[in-house]
C-alpha cells in the first residue's frame, strides 16, 4: 500500500464532484487525505480545489488580501474612509510591524496553498496506471507545481528568505514541523524548476470551457519571464517573453474595456486569472465592493480601497487614454433616484459589475494575475536593459500604448528614460491588479522611498522593501528569525 502524506491541518477541502474539473464548482465537503487520490476524478478534484485557495471568499490572497496587505504600502493606494481595520490603516501609513494581522494572513494562506500543492504532487505522482491516465497525471502534477511556484514567488518577494517546504508533512516531530528559512537564491531556484516543469503544460487553446482558468504552458512561461525579470536576468526574461509572444497564441483585445468584460473572461489576452462568479456560493470579487462609492444611493459600496491622490496616478493619464474611464469613475447615476452624483475624487472602477448594481460583493469580473499586455512590457523592459531602446523594445511598449489610444514613443529616448517610461506604462496599464508594490520594490530602496515620500507617505524606509516575518510565526517556530531590516536597532 502506497504511503499517503498529509499537511497541517489534516483536513483538506476538496471538490466532491470528481467527474467534473470546472474551477467554479463549489466545494461541498472536507475529507481526510486517505480518501483522496484513489482515481483520476479525485486527483483532478484535488488540484481543482487548490486553485480555489487563490480566490476563496473573504479576504483571501487574490480576493483583496493582496490589496489590503501589500498594495496599501505604495504611492497609488490608501485605506479608504471605510477601511476600519487598524492593521490595514497601518500598512497604508507605513507604520505596520510584525504583529500586523495582514502579514500573518499573507504568510498563513500562502503556506496553506503550498501545502495543498505538495500533497497533490507527491500523491498524484504515486498513483499507478490503473488509477490515472499518464498524460492527465503529468498535467496535474505540473499544474500543482505552477501553483506552488506562484505562491513562493509572492512569498520571497514579500518576506525575503522564507522556509522552503516542498514535501507534505509526514509526522509531528519538531524536525518536520520547525523549518528554518532558506536563502532567496534557494527559493528562486525551486520556483524556476517548478515553472520549467509547468512549461510543458498544454496550450490554453487545448482546454475546453470546463477547464478555462487552469494553468497552461503560456501561464508558466509568462510567470517564468517575470521571475527572470525580477532577478535582473534580462536575457532569459526576454527569451521567455518572446517565446510566449511568438508561440502561445495570445493577443491584446482591440478594446481595453474587453479585458474586464464578463462576456470575454479567459479570453485571448488573459494568460492566468483569479476566477470569480457572482451569486454562486459567495464567489464574487470583493475588489468591486471595496472600491465602489459608499455615499451614492443604491450603490452600497464599501469604499475601503481608495486612490492615493497625492501619488499623481490619475493625473498621469493622457485625456485621450482609453484606460482612464475603465480604470476610474468620477461619478455615477444612482439606481435608486436616477440622479448623477459626482465624487470628491476618482475611485477605482475596473471590477464594478453592472449586472449586480447595489450588490458588488457578487461581481463576476476576474482579477488578472498575468495577461498578455504585461508580457509585452516585460519584453520591452528586458530588451532595453540588454540593448537599449531598440525598435523591438519600442514595438512592444507601443502595442500597449496604441491600444490605449495614446501616441507611440519616439525613437529619441535614452536607455534610462525608456526604462522609466516602461515603469510608468506598467503603472497605468496594471492599476488595481496587484503589481505596483512589486514594481516599486524591485527598483530598490532609493526608488521606493523617493516615490512614496514624493507622494506624501513620509514614513517610507528601506525596511519596507520587505514585510516583517509575522510575530506569530516567530513565536511558533523557534528556527525562524526576523528579517534583518526589521530587527530592533
Amino acid at each position: 500500500m502506497k504511503k499517503l502524506y498529509y499537511s497541517i491541518p489534516l483536513l483538506f477541502v476538496l471538490l466532491t464532484g470528481i467527474s467534473c474539473s470546472k474551477l467554479t464548482e463549489k466545494p461541498e465537503s472536507a475529507l481526510v487525505s486517505e480518501q483522496f487520490y484513489l482515481n483520476q476524478g479525485q486527483a483532478v478534484a484535488a488540484v481543482t480545489g487548490t486553485y480555489r485557495k487563490l480566490y476563496e471568499t473573504g479576504q483571501s490572497l487574490y480576493n483583496s488580501l493582496f490589496q489590503i496587505g501589500v498594495e496599501m504600502a505604495t504611492d497609488d493606494y490608501e485605506a479608504g474612509p471605510r477601511a476600519r481595520n487598524a492593521h490595514v490603516r497601518a500598512i497604508s501609513n507605513l507604520t505596520h510591524d510584525a504583529s500586523n494581522d495582514r502579514m500573518e494572513q499573507l504568510w498563513k494562506q500562502s503556506y496553506d496553498a503550498i501545502n495543498a500543492s505538495n500533497l497533490n504532487i507527491i500523491n498524484i505522482e504515486a498513483m499507478n496506471q490503473n488509477q490515472i491516465d499518464a498524460t492527465v497525471q503529468q498535467r496535474l502534477v505540473n499544474e500543482a507545481k505552477f501553483l506552488r511556484a506562484l505562491h513562493y514567488f509572492n512569498l520571497v518577494r514579500w518576506f525575503g528568505p522564507v522556509p522552503l517546504v516542498i514535501r507534505p508533512t509526514e509526522g509531528l516531530s519538531a524536525q518536520e514541523l520547525y523549518v528554518a528559512k532558506a536563502s532567496e537564491d534557494e527559493v528562486y531556484a525551486q520556483i524556476i524548476n517548478d515553472l520549467k516543469a509547468a512549461s510543458s503544460l498544454p496550450n490554453y487553446k487545448n482546454y475546453g470551457d470546463a477547464d478555462k482558468g487552469r494553468a497552461t504552458s503560456g501561464a508558466a512561461k509568462s510567470l517564468l519571464a517575470k521571475v527572470y525579470l525580477t532577478r535582473l536576468d534580462w536575457t532569459n526574461a526576454k527569451l521567455l517573453a518572446k517565446d510566449v509572444i511568438d508561440k502561445e497564441g495570445y493577443a491584446l483585445f482591440p478594446d481595453f474595456s474587453d479585458v474586464f468584460n464578463i462576456d470575454k473572461k479567459n479570453g485571448i489576452e488573459h494568460i492566468f486569472s483569479a476566477q470569480f462568479k457572482g451569486n454562486s456560493g459567495y464567489q464574487g470579487n470583493s475588489l468591486a465592493s471595496r472600491s465602489a462609492p459608499a455615499d451614492i444611493p443604491g450603490i452600497n459600496g464599501d469604499y475601503a480601497d481608495a486612490l492615493h491622490a497625492e501619488g499623481g496616478l490619475y493625473k498621469s493619464f493622457a485625456l485621450t487614454d482609453k484606460r482612464l474611464s475603465v480604470t476610474f469613475t468620477t461619478g455615477m447615476i444612482s439606481p435608486t433616484d436616477g440622479k448623477y452624483y459626482a465624487l470628491a475624487k476618482p475611485q477605482f472602477n475596473k471590477y464594478y459589475d453592472q449586472t449586480v448594481v447595489g450588490n458588488q460583493a457578487q461581481s463576476s469580473k476576474n482579477t488578472p494575475i498575468i495577461r498578455y499586455a504585461e508580457v509585452l512590457l516585460i519584453l520591452a523592459e528586458a530588451e532595453n536593459e540588454l540593448n537599449g531602446p531598440t525598435q523591438e523594445a519600442r514595438d512592444a511598449i507601443n502595442a500597449v500604448r496604441i491600444r490605449a489610444g495614446v501616441e507611440k514613443l519616439s525613437d529619441t529616448e535614452s536607455k534610462d528614460s525608456f526604462r522609466e517610461l516602461v515603469f510608468e506604462e506598467r503603472r497605468k496599464e496594471l492599476v488595481y491588479e496587484y503589481q505596483r508594490w512589486f514594481d516599486l520594490v524591485r527598483r530598490g530602496a532609493n526608488y521606493y522611498i523617493t516615490k512614496l515620500k514624493t507622494a506624501g507617505k513620509t514614513n517610507a524606509a528601506a525596511r519596507h522593501l520587505h514585510f516583517p516575518t509575522p510575530q506569530r510565526e516567530l513565536n511558533l517556530n523557534p528556527k525562524l528569525v526576523q528579517h534583518p531590516d526589521w530587527l530592533a536597532k
